[in-house]
């Protein structure tokens, strides 16, 4: 095995690390954190996710959120020639930055907005602030993690047809 072929397995798998966490969070947002949330009353609802919103603006996050798309785009570039594993890898391109500009276009306003709102106890109607981010926020998370989770099967399948050669191409 070349050096150059050991570090393409080496990106790769850092690749399908970083986006099984990213894939993972999103997950556990979707079947536990925002379902727990729902239970809550507005105010504390509201000031929860601004918390969340808050301290999930961290380097460890940062490094598996930025690092998927970045690990994931280098790896496409370095298998380009390789037919069997490239199509798979592009296709988990595809699907993060999918759910890459989601998170930018949607999740970020609305956690903007909420944030924007200021302290829930001084919150005239607590119920609209929480209905105008909710549904859109958890809906729209739903679609994130499916499509990070379906980027990660391809970075899987794309190692495993590395892995047994008939990603030569």
């Amino acid at each position: 095995m070349t050096r150059t072929k050991g570090f393409d397995g080496l990106l790769l798998g850092a690749a399908t690390v970083a986006m099984g966490l990213i894939a993972g969070t999103f997950y556990i947002f979707g079947c536990a954190v925002m379902p727990a949330l729902a239970r809550s009353g507005d105010r504390t609802y509201i000031e929860v996710m601004q918390n969340i919103n808050d301290v999930i603006q961290n380097p460890v996050f940062f490094l598996s959120f930025v690092g998927a798309l970045v690990l994931t785009g280098v790896a496409a570039w370095r298998v380009r020639s390789r037919a069997g594993v490239r199509r798979w890898v592009w296709a988990a391109l595809a699907l993060y930055v999918l759910a890459f500009a989601l998170t930018g276009v949607l999740h970020i306003p609305l956690n903007d907005a909420l944030a924007a709102a200021g302290p829930p106890a001084r919150i005239a109607d607590p119920a609209k602030v929480r209905a105008d981010f909710e549904d859109p926020w958890v809906a729209w998370n739903v679609v994130r993690a499916v499509l990070c989770t379906l980027a990660c099967a391809c970075l899987t399948r794309a190692l495993l047809t590395r892995a047994c050669g008939s990603g030569r191409g």
